[in-house]
């Protein structure tokens, strides 16, 4: 749990609203149904951006008549190029053309288990697989080198959920202390974190048990509820649909699973179904929270 609050705190500085894998309710009535926050405003330092930034360009008319790239952008991995017509248009980036890892912290590791210098090397590489069965399947699946993940027990996927529910509550928060400047959370989002904040029940952020987790949950269960709906909202961005693809969890998963072996396994058990998208009812079922229909769902199944 605390090694979660320092990831988040030094996070905070490089936090978007809501990027993409190649960018890389609050004491609410049990009837109540659940709702995703609006999306699109505010920053989130529970995900990350794992393609790095994109400097601003200024762009000057005169510029873009001579160089039509100028305005013109392209996805991860790819580079804009000038045809015969001046006319521009997207091509796969060549990975050698990807500057450097400053540090191992620029490292990335994709689903092939192969460790990739820069993310920039990573998505060139992707774009150059565009096509092929191993492209399609090639993801990136966390932030650092690759490393051995020791296997998820069954009884340590049970428990996942009990710090990542405590730890989004906690996220919130600290997102509430630190928002001086109005731009972590919408006035919406502070009115409902405020309510937490305030609540003389809440269990504080520290290290503790499982058993005690579990029972806060049982108590307070209220608490929970719009921390959970807003990591889904804040996730559901491309589109907003209601539904999380692998692409859109990446920004959340990628930093965590060096952190908690558990986080590839309980993610992939939330798509309850197996359609490869997680539902907002998956999402909410995975962390305990009460279906449309007021039943608290049982936690993932061995």
């Amino acid at each position: 749990m605390r090694v979660w609050i320092v990831f988040l705190l030094c996070l905070a500085g490089h936090a978007m609203a809501a990027p993409t894998e190649e960018e890389l309710i609050v004491e609410e009535p049990v009837t109540e149904e659940p709702v995703v926050e609006e999306t699109g405003v505010g920053a989130n330092p529970v995900q990350v951006e794992v393609g790095g930034f994109d400097e601003a360009i200024e762009v000057i008319e005169d510029d873009v008549a001579e160089n039509p790239c100028l305005n013109h952008h392209c996805k991860k991995g790819k580079v804009c190029e000038v045809d015969e017509s001046n006319t521009p248009m997207c091509v796969c980036q060549d990975p050698s053309t990807c500057p450097a890892a400053e540090g191992e912290f620029e490292h990335v590791c994709g689903t092939d288990n192969k460790t990739y210098d820069t993310s920039c090397h990573f998505f060139a590489t992707k774009c150059t697989l565009e096509g092929t069965k191993k492209g399609h399947k090639l993801h990136l699946d966390y932030i650092g080198p690759c490393k051995y993940i020791e296997p998820c027990l069954d009884n340590e996927l049970n428990e996942f959920p009990l710090r990542m529910r405590d730890w989004l509550k906690n996220v919130l928060v600290t997102l509430y202390e630190r928002d001086e400047d109005n731009n972590l959370l919408t006035e919406k989002q502070k009115l409902r974190v405020k309510k937490i904040y305030e609540n003389e029940k809440r269990l504080q952020a520290g290290d503790h048990s499982l058993d005690l987790l579990a029972h806060d949950f049982e108590k307070n269960y209220n608490m929970y509820i719009f921390p959970v709906h807003w990591q889904f909202g804040q996730l559901d961005q491309h589109p907003v649909d209601g539904y999380l693809t692998h692409t859109e969890l990446a920004p959340l998963r990628a930093p965590l699973i060096p952190m908690e072996h558990c986080t590839t396994r309980f993610f992939e058990q939330c798509d309850a179904d197996d359609d490869k998208y997680i539902a907002l009812e998956e999402w909410a079922a995975c962390f305990g929270i009460r279906s449309r229909r007021g039943q608290r769902p049982h936690h993932l199944s061995s």
